[in-house]
């Protein structure tokens, strides 16, 4: 089979393609042939930044059908599709799934809706009940236009947001933003970011925390969900009464796994009628891993960036 992974770290020239064997599953694991695999910015910086002894594989979020089954697993038979994250090698034609990280694919949806929908799904679900959000509240979406962003626009306006603002960094996103239920739409070079907000739900971080904690009106909760860090003055809290929230979607995985399929639950619920549409940047093959890097780096892509090995 194919893999794509990478001996040194750096920017997408550095991923290359080999041949190996099928693995087999090892006890809780299912071996899945992947019919779509998504691309994260997560794991685009890990490949760049380093953190894994290298040679290192390239894990993700996979989709396709089971074609092994290890001991001890239940729940699962040959000819599932399923739909999971993988620490592995989640660039691959074959990837192992443990089971605790799997979930099936419903009938009405492809593959490439799945790893459009799920994880990413997952985050944006996660973050916008963090900010514990009431009916006629107003939202406002850093990344707006990403996997996670156009998703967590789709949540407000589902759960009954007032107001829904997407945030972007180019001005050419507005019509797809505005195209999957944004009112407005302000650029992050903007000074001010119009009407303050019940709640921002930030993607970004770093040098954009400072904004998207002003676009607050008083009393008003930011979540963080990025990687990239920043810092807020905790008296820029004080004076509008406002709360800064973190939030991490393996928190929720290792500690609250009956919340999590919950959450799945609803996202299938809301695909299913219709309410909830992961949108596709672009569907690569498995060989054109560097290209897929290169659209998230360059932060180019409108939703979900998915290479197909099949």
């Amino acid at each position: 089979m194919r893999r794509v992974r990478y001996h040194q770290n750096g920017g997408p020239e550095v991923l290359r393609i080999e041949e190996t064997e099928i693995p087999q599953p090892g006890p809780g694991e299912l071996l899945v042939r992947n019919e779509a695999i998504g691309v994260t910015l997560p794991v685009v910086r890990k490949v760049r930044e380093g953190g894994l002894e290298l040679p290192a594989g390239i894990g993700g979020e996979v989709a396709g059908e089971v074609v092994a089954i290890g001991p001890e697993v239940t729940g699962f038979r040959l000819g599932d599709r399923v739909t999971g994250l993988c620490f592995g090698d989640g660039y691959a034609d074959y990837s192992l799934l443990h089971t605790a990280m799997a979930s099936p694919i419903p009938e009405t949806a492809s593959s490439v809706d799945a790893v459009a929908l799920v994880r990413s799904g997952l985050v944006a679900l996660g973050a916008y009940r963090a900010a514990r959000p009431a009916e006629g509240e107003s939202v406002l979406v850093t990344g707006a236009a990403s996997g996670v962003g156009h998703l967590a626009v789709q949540f407000a306006r589902a759960y009954g947001a007032r107001r829904v603002v997407a945030a972007v960094g180019d001005a050419e996103k507005a019509e797809f933003v505005k195209a999957v239920g944004a009112d407005e739409v302000v650029s992050y070079a903007e000074p001010s970011w119009g009407e303050p907000v019940d709640i921002v739900l930030d993607a970004v971080g770093g040098k954009l925390l400072s904004p998207a904690l002003a676009a607050l009106a008083p009393g008003g909760r930011l979540v963080a969900y990025s990687s990239d860090g920043g810092t807020i003055e905790a008296y820029d809290l004080l004076v509008g009464a406002k709360s800064a929230i973190g939030f991490q979607i393996a928190l929720i995985a290792r500690n609250q796994p009956a919340v999590l399929e919950q959450w799945r639950q609803e996202l299938w619920q809301l695909f299913t009628e219709g309410r909830l549409r992961p949108c596709v940047h672009a569907e690569l093959p498995l060989e054109d891993a560097a290209t897929a890097h290169r659209i998230i780096e360059s932060r180019a892509n409108r939703g979900k960036v998915v290479l197909r090995p099949v």
